[in-house]
């Protein structure tokens, strides 16, 4: 008869540095949350984030799917290939993404601002370049003035926009 060991095999302790059950649950939930997240965004950022082929396949087929059971298990699955590659990055850039929207409609809405008052108040102009010297002044001013001649004759805005779009540039840059 062999002697028997004191321990029994499936008793041994688990490797102190592995992460609990409840982390890899928790870490798996989390890449199944980041799945539904792509599966949400439009085709043009999903092309963005240049993943790798297998994944934005199951992403573009967890769209198609309606039933309920169905798209549980191509999450998961997609969770599953999400595991492969590094999240962190992708995290990173989903989050910046979604914080963007708010930073977007505030610098909209600061570009609309300034196309209001050049428009309307001659000293605005200073006012902007001091703010952007980046700016091509005498071009900005002949902007202005074809905008307001458009707006008094009523006719299609093109100068009017141009004009928002010149201020877009010299707000982002």
């Amino acid at each position: 008869m062999m002697p028997r060991p004191d321990k029994p095999p499936h008793a041994e302790s688990p490797d102190p540095a592995a992460p609990s059950k409840t982390r890899r649950k928790q870490a798996m939930h989390a890449l199944q949350d980041m799945g539904e997240a792509l599966v949400a965004l439009d085709h043009k950022r999903l092309t963005e984030l240049d993943l790798p082929e297998r994944l934005v396949d199951a992403v573009v087929l967890a769209r198609g799917i309606r039933a309920h059971e169905g798209r549980r298990r191509q999450i998961q699955y997609i969770g599953r290939l999400m595991r492969d590659i590094d999240a962190a990055p992708l995290q990173a850039t989903l989050d910046r993404w979604a914080a963007g929207a708010p930073a977007d409609h505030a610098r909209f809405a600061e570009v609309e601002r300034w196309r209001d008052e050049l428009l309307v108040d001659a000293t605005a102009l200073d006012r902007f370049a001091i703010a952007h010297p980046n700016i091509d002044r005498a071009s900005l001013a002949s902007l202005i003035r074809d905008a307001q001649v458009e707006r008094a004759r009523g006719g299609p805005p093109h100068r009017y926009r141009e004009l928002f779009r010149t201020l877009r540039a010299a707000v982002d840059n």
